[in-house]
């Protein structure tokens, strides 16, 4: 297991209560072998439990606090601007992998498509490959 998700675990956080997001439902699956970081969002009571361990940071060219664990290895978002619905909606419907609630593929892509950075390419890519082996 991929140390970041590893150091996950370690929290014991509620998984109703927070999703990955980013590159790491790939990680998760085993589809890449490495994230720069593992982010999530979340909703009480994980955010608070994230501010007891991380640090409080404001992003302003994305207008949105989050929560720093462990350098920033993993980024706990209290709100995530290139997804669809609300982070409620986005946590309730997030799929339990190997014990890891992690947002639905459809909103990786969409996140992805919008970011469309060299590796958001890559990582569509991988996600095609897969879903057309299924």
């Amino acid at each position: 297991m991929h140390p970041l998700l590893q150091r996950l675990r370690g929290f014991e956080f509620p998984t109703t209560d927070y999703a990955i997001f980013g590159s790491g439902p790939l990680l998760v699956r085993g589809w890449i072998d490495e994230v720069g970081d593992l982010d999530l969002i979340a909703r009480e009571p994980v955010l608070s439990r994230a501010r007891e361990v991380g640090e409080v940071l404001y992003l302003e060219n994305h207008d949105v606090e989050v929560i720093g664990i462990d350098g920033d290895a993993i980024t706990v978002f209290t709100s995530w601007a290139y997804a669809d619905g609300d982070i409620a909606e986005l946590i309730d419907t997030a799929e339990l992998i190997d014990g890891f609630p992690c947002v639905l593929l459809e909103h990786v892509i969409a996140y992805k498509l919008i970011a469309d950075r060299p590796k958001d390419r890559a990582h569509l890519a991988v996600i095609q490959a897969r879903r057309s082996a299924q």
